[in-house]
């Protein structure tokens, strides 16, 4: 592939916290597949209100922004870590935002989870996404990376396990976008 026919991928990140260890992954990403494609990680979650079904006949201009946002990549990978056993609230919030629509419909996606432990949180978002997509998952687009913050460095330097695990859910979604 050439850097003429860079894919639009947009980054969702469940962590807000700055340099955490999930943008720190997704940057390693943007980083090690420039020539391949444009990672789109500016969106914050944080800024999406709560959602509200009675909204959705007049939704907000920073969820229409979200909506448009998925819909224009050709695809999205999403970061996240696990709080209390689940996906974070900024994250479920923001794709509770797209069940009413069909921005996801066999959108190809990646998950990272990147987290101590991360069980829960990656099932839960798995379940979450099957649904949204409206198919499974490929498994090989799909990573859990537990005991995060002792696979990355503080100069942002990933581990090779984790690297490798990365490069195979990288290849794995740029085979879902052909």
């Amino acid at each position: 592939m050439s850097t003429t026919n860079k894919k639009n991928i947009l980054a969702l990140s469940g962590s807000v916290r700055k340099g955490s260890a999930n943008e720190k992954i997704l940057q390693h990403l943007a980083t090690g597949y420039a020539d391949y494609i444009d990672l789109n990680v500016s969106f914050d979650l944080s800024l999406l209100p709560h959602f509200n079904p009675d909204l959705t006949d007049n939704i907000p201009d920073i969820v229409q922004k979200f909506l448009t946002a998925v819909s224009n990549a050709d695809g999205v990978i999403i970061c996240t870590p696990e709080y209390v056993f689940s996906i974070p609230a900024v994250l479920k919030n923001a794709l509770e935002w797209t069940v009413a629509t069909t921005v996801f419909s066999e959108k190809p996606c990646a998950i990272i989870v990147a987290s101590s432990l991360g069980d829960k949180a990656f099932e839960s978002l798995d379940l979450i996404m099957k649904t949204l997509i409206q198919q499974e998952l490929d498994p090989q687009a799909k990573v859990l990376i537990q005991g995060a913050r002792s696979k990355i460095s503080a100069d942002k330097e990933i581990d090779a396990q984790t690297t490798t695990a990365l490069d195979v859910l990288m290849k794995s979604l740029l085979k879902q976008i052909q």
